[in-house]
């Protein structure tokens, strides 16, 4: 019978350069892959660039066309926006690149609440930008053409239109972000969904102010930006309440299963703080695929009697001690540490008593104080700690 997979030593913490060294190489697949994307794409950068200018030229008076003023301007146009294409084309890789560096230090329920998140904020920004060119185009390039003084051609510039309808879709794309920017400040704790409903008369105003900052100078784009902001806004107040709930409802599961009454002690660690791992002691989501399990929360240390073999982080392996077994227990830690030598390290005297006590087989006892080392002592002293346990787990 092996020792359990969370027992296996992941390895020595990767080094400042080897993380540079990764994201280097993932920083190259990218270029690559916008650099593919462009090649494939340029050879129908004229014609992207006349989809593009399609909602103009439908507009413009008969016998008006698109002029380019500068000399360059018939090549580097297209190029420019074939070159931005390939980087939405590629959009998809380049995020799974993004995401393969950033996933091995998140916990694992960081990376189900992520993934979610992120692929909506995708879809958003590309309905931004389609809710832009279908709806917002038509109307405010009609509004510009009627507007247009008598005795002036309309003869827009390739290059200034790229640029003007490059910023619209930018900013629908980032305004359509929104709910997603909603629920992540629900779900960090920075408000709630009912707080964000009592600014929502501040909020409207704000829509139509980023609406007449992002937009054109007429009052028709700065609406058809601001009325979808707002509806997005109650969409993320709405769906954060969701989460919200769906957390709530969750709560009681994960605590479901856990030791009550005096005889169950917990010690966490700092409320809001990752917990310091030992080496071989996982972390939820870490890359080393290691788990203190379901029922054992990061940090936590169980104290109990041990009723089975098997996983230490297991719940069901312990039951709360009685009052006095409790009270025994306690004694038998301060007659330890009334034993230690005032001069030494007092985790690196547990350390020592553990020894004693396992050489007069008093294994609960050792596991007490180990679980001592493993709450107050360093990183090396809980790794130490940790390789006891390990070998006292095995058969």
């Amino acid at each position: 019978m092996t020792a359990p997979a969370y027992h296996e030593d992941p390895g020595p913490e990767q080094p400042f350069m080897s993380h540079l060294v990764e994201l280097r190489d993932r920083l190259l697949r990218m270029v690559m892959a916008i650099g593919i994307a462009l090649v494939v794409l340029f050879p129908f950068a004229n014609d992207i660039y006349t989809f593009i200018a399609e909602p103009i030229r439908a507009q413009l008076p008969e016998g008006s066309t698109m002029i380019a003023t500068q000399v360059a301007s018939p090549f580097m146009t297209p190029f420019k926006l074939a070159l931005v294409s390939a980087v939405f084309v590629a959009m998809p890789y380049l995020l799974f690149q993004i995401w393969g560096f950033v996933a091995p230090g998140l916990y694992q329920h960081e990376k189900r609440f992520a993934v979610p998140l992120l692929a909506s904020s995708i879809c958003l920004f590309y309905l931004g930008m389609a809710f832009a060119y279908y709806l917002v185009f038509p109307l405010v390039f009609a509004f510009f053409t009627a507007t247009t003084p008598e005795g002036v051609a309309q003869m827009p510039d390739i290059t200034y239109y790229l640029d003007f309808v490059l910023k619209l879709f930018f900013a629908f794309g980032v305004s359509f972000q929104i709910p997603i920017a909603t629920i992540l400040l629900v779900a960090m704790g920075m408000t709630t969904a009912e707080s964000l409903a009592d600014k929502r008369p501040y909020v409207i105003v704000g829509c139509f102010v980023i609406g007449m900052l992002l937009t054109p100078p007429d009052v028709i784009s700065q609406t058809l930006l601001a009325v979808p902001m707002w509806m997005l806004y109650e969409a993320g107040i709405f769906f954060s309440r969701f989460f919200k709930k769906r957390d709530t409802e969750e709560e009681p599961e994960q605590t479901e299963g856990s030791p009550a009454g005096p005889g169950a002690a917990g010690v966490g660690a700092t409320a809001g703080a990752r917990p310091t791992t030992a080496p071989g002691v996982g972390t939820p989501g870490d890359a080393s695929g290691a788990s203190p399990g379901p029922e054992l929360q990061a940090g936590e240390i169980l104290v109990g009697r041990e009723i089975d073999g098997g996983d230490p982080f297991d719940r069901q392996r312990f039951v709360p001690l009685t009052p006095a077994e409790m009270e025994a227990e306690l004694d038998a830690i301060e007659a330890a540490e009334s034993e230690l030598d005032e001069d030494m390290d007092p985790i690196e005297a547990l350390l020592e008593r553990v020894s004693e006590l396992r050489d007069l087989e008093n294994e609960a006892g050792a596991r007490q104080l180990l679980y001592r080392v493993l709450a107050d002592g360093d990183e090396t002293q809980r790794g130490v700690a940790m390789n006891i346990l390990t070998e006292m787990d095995r058969p």
